[in-house]
């Protein structure tokens, strides 16, 4: 059986604290001077209420945690104890879960405040600054950053199996619309080749019906078949309208045959067809050649449909200078005594209309003169596709926008992993620095201050003293009994920058070394 989420992230904190708790034990158990209160009860209770609330509110956990460093510096032995590493994780964990930036280095700002103000308040020694200057800025920022770099590459994962889930959907949608595509197709050469064949066929038997040749019963089989003829155009007109459906892409197979077998045919079956083509024929491309063949199929078909019987002028004229060719069918519209056929359907100058438009070409149809209908088409020698839809409104597509998206955020990221530190770097590096300067450079080492014997001149003196003494003994060493009108300068027994070592005391009266005491660090 799976453990609940809820359950999941419990256990997860409690083996965090537990790995917090560790380190507390062992840090009180290397501290000569423990403080249980500061250095074991109070990161622990910490610990325990911060990192559940760091799911819901991990600014007010880091707020928290922040506050227990500032309390840790009011231990008179040292101000390093293992809360500074419950910031740190809580810091990471702040990264980890916001997304924002703002608010996180609000809180980051405050909680460093925090720890200053104590320090300020509690006058505390060069030490406790140094810390409070160095090291909680290093547990606030540097884990947060770390954060927001697990964060980030966890997303760009989980992004890229979205991506990746997306492009099979995609995949799948390109293979369904080829297969509408081809459906479309099929449907469109059943339109014009099928349904211009039949319909010659429909004219052939209403032109032997009107033969005065032939016997009553054969005029009623020869109507007869014209009817059956009708019901199958209607049938294929229905079968293509469930086939066809509207593409965005047209496939255009070369044709396998021409205009001028085309116009043979229906002058064989009796329409009477004038045609001219004008202009040397240039190289088109095959799907040129089949848009001009489709465009003169079609405007055939509906003028033995519709006007059966009327005159039909088909004129191709191939424009050399312009790179286009114009083709213009027209017919003279019903004959007077002969009903016209029938009017449904429309199918057929639509899909030309998008086949044309496909080519880069464009189709009118619509009356002409007296009765008469024309279809002109006007198409390119070469194919050239219509504006993508990205195109035409002026939009990058979505992966370009998507790409630039991700590139933005990359860049805002890295610029944030390197100016946060920078900037912080600008305000506390160097007061570091000189705080580190200040505790060195006041170092006499116990060698030296052994060789210093009393009454002594200052100028005898000079070459085993330091350059400067030290500027910050704590007040305990200030207020210490001296002899009376003597001035006293103290000095560090070594350089270590993190602990309070011994200090010495050498009280001056003039030039002449009066006294020499050793003040000891705890």
């Amino acid at each position: 059986m799976m453990t609940a989420p809820p359950v999941r992230r419990a256990l997860a904190d409690l083996a965090l604290w537990a790995v917090l708790c560790g380190a507390a034990v062992l840090w009180l158990r290397d501290d000569p001077t423990p403080s249980v209160a500061l250095g074991l009860v109070l990161p622990l209770v910490v610990a325990a209420v911060a990192l559940p609330l760091s799911r819901r509110r991990p600014e007010a956990a880091v707020l928290l945690a922040g506050v227990a460093c500032a309390v840790g510096f009011a231990d008179t032995t040292s101000p390093a104890h293992v809360s500074v590493l419950t910031l740190a994780v809580l810091s990471c964990l702040l990264g980890l879960r916001t997304a924002a930036t703002r608010t996180p280095l609000l809180v980051l700002a405050a909680a460093l405040a925090a720890g200053l103000a104590v320090c300020a308040v509690l006058r505390v020694g060069p030490v406790w600054w140094f810390y409070a200057l160095t090291v909680l800025p290093a547990a606030l920022l540097l884990p947060w950053l770390a954060g927001r770099y697990w964060r980030g590459r966890t997303e760009l994962v989980r992004g890229g199996w979205q991506l990746a889930r997306s492009l099979e959907e995609r995949q799948r949608f390109v293979a369904e619309r080829a297969r509408l595509t081809e459906r479309a197709g099929i449907a469109a050469d059943m339109h014009d080749s099928l349904g211009h064949v039949l319909s010659l066929v429909a004219l052939r038997a209403g032109a032997l019906e009107l033969s005065p040749t032939l016997a009553e019963r054969d005029r009623e089989d020869l109507a007869e078949l014209r009817g059956t003829i009708a019901d199958a155009v209607d049938q294929l007109r229905e079968t293509v309208t469930v086939l066809r459906e509207k593409p965005q892409d047209d496939p255009l197979r070369p044709a396998t045959d021409t205009v001028e077998e085309l116009l043979g045919r229906a002058v064989a079956s009796g329409v009477p067809v004038r045609w001219e083509r004008e202009g040397p024929p240039p190289a088109l491309s095959p799907l040129i050649e089949r848009g001009v063949y489709r465009v003169v199929q079609e405007a055939l078909t509906n003028a033995t449909k519709h006007a059966p019987g009327s005159p039909v002028r088909v004129s191709i004229t191939h424009d050399a200078d312009r790179d286009r060719t114009h083709v213009r069918i027209v017919d003279a519209g019903p004959l007077p005594g002969r009903a016209p056929g029938d009017q449904a359907g429309g199918h057929g100058l639509a899909g030309l209309r998008e086949r044309v438009t496909v080519l880069g070409g464009t189709l009118h149809a619509g009356p002409y003169e007296e009765g008469g209908f024309q279809v002109s088409a006007t198409l390119p020698h070469r194919a050239t596709p219509p504006p993508r839809p990205d195109d035409s409104t002026g939009t990058a597509p979505e992966s370009a926008r998507r790409l630039a998206q991700v590139r933005r955020s990359a860049r805002l990221r890295l610029a944030t992993a390197f100016a946060i530190p920078a900037g912080a770097a600008l305000v506390f590096v160097p007061a570091a620095a000189y705080f580190a300067y200040q505790l060195s450079a006041g170092v006499l080492p116990p060698s030296a201050y052994e060789q210093l014997p009393v009454g002594g001149t200052h100028a005898d003196l000079a070459p085993l003293l330091p350059s400067e003494p030290f500027p910050y003994p704590p007040d305990d060493a200030r207020s210490a009994p001296r002899p009376p009108g003597t001035t006293c300068a103290f000095y560090r027994s070594n350089g270590n920058l993190l602990e309070e070592v011994d200090l010495y005391r050498l009280c001056w009266s003039g030039a002449r070394l009066v006294t020499k005491d050793t003040l000891p660090a705890r």
